[in-house]
């Protein structure tokens, strides 16, 4: 597959403002991004650069954020190898350990996930996959009808797994993510994960005991009537992909419109993630 790189020059920047600009490139189809000295490389197939809406997500930058960026087309190589060759193992709370299928098994945590690595969202790496981790390590999840949404690898869907939910529904609207979610629960061992690639209308009918969302902000907004409609009482609903202060403030107030209460939440370099409960 052919890729293109775009190179991002940054000018005065706070990191939580490439932070959500990172996010939002995410969101028209790159999936990798690695530093430089003075900003960023961010990597597409070369066949999904729309540069239209890259020009637009530029425009819709943080304010005070300005980037200049050039645009390079790589030569074709095996670009999973190349992305898997700095995949590093993590753990979460000193309980969660998660590696990829070349590394180490390490017994001594209570939960080990092992995926294989695709470019894709939710390898734990990213501060709101792991705070999101965190949380599913706190809760009960034993005999709970479990929902995660836009589930990228999978590494939420398993960790619920491992810590007893009856069954596990895994949605992501990029059919590859469904197809690396269904390849890492046979690694993991795992028979109650089914995966299913759509967007919340798959919701409908559907009641359960813990939703994990970790999206962004916007699709939060949207479909968290969708959530209110699809859980059970007094079930519980954990948020993330989003920043404290005004992000966490919205999705407050519109949760507690729908008939959630606020219960907790965790921040990670600025990131936030948050839990609620319906009344």
């Amino acid at each position: 597959m052919k890729y293109s790189q775009v190179i991002f020059t940054c000018h005065s920047f706070a990191e939580w403002q490439k932070d959500l600009f990172i996010a939002e490139l995410a969101d028209i189809g790159f999936d990798t991004f690695e530093d430089q000295e003075k900003g960023f490389s961010a990597y597409i197939p070369t066949a999904n650069l729309d540069l239209q809406k890259l020009e637009t997500t530029i425009l819709h930058a943080p304010e005070g954020f300005n980037v200049d960026y050039q645009i390079t087309t790589l030569e074709d190589q095996n670009w999973n190898k190349l992305w898997e060759s700095n995949f590093n193992p993590i753990i979460v709370d000193d309980q969660c350990y998660v590696r990829a299928t070349f590394h180490e098994h390490k017994p001594e945590y209570a939960y080990e996930i092992v995926i294989d690595p695709k470019m894709s969202f939710g390898t734990g790496h990213h501060q709101t996959t792991s705070m999101m981790l965190s949380y599913i390590l706190e809760s009960d999840m034993k005999d709970k009808y479990v929902l995660d949404m836009g589930c990228g690898t999978g590494i939420l869907a398993i960790l619920a797994s491992f810590k007893g939910a009856s069954n596990v529904l895994a949605i992501d609207y990029d059919p590859i993510c469904v197809e690396s979610m269904t390849e890492n629960k046979i690694l993991n061992q795992i028979e109650n994960i089914s995966a299913e690639c759509g967007s919340y209308d798959l919701l409908a009918g559907r009641v359960f005991d813990i939703i994990l969302a970790n999206i962004n902000r916007n699709i939060l907004l949207e479909q968290m009537e969708q959530y209110s409609k699809s859980i059970a009482d007094n079930g519980q609903l954990y948020l993330s992909g989003f920043y404290d202060g005004e992000d966490l403030a919205i999705l407050t107030r519109h949760a507690k419109q729908l008939g959630f209460s606020f219960v907790s939440k965790k921040v990670l370099d600025t990131w936030c993630s948050a839990k609620f409960t319906k009344s």
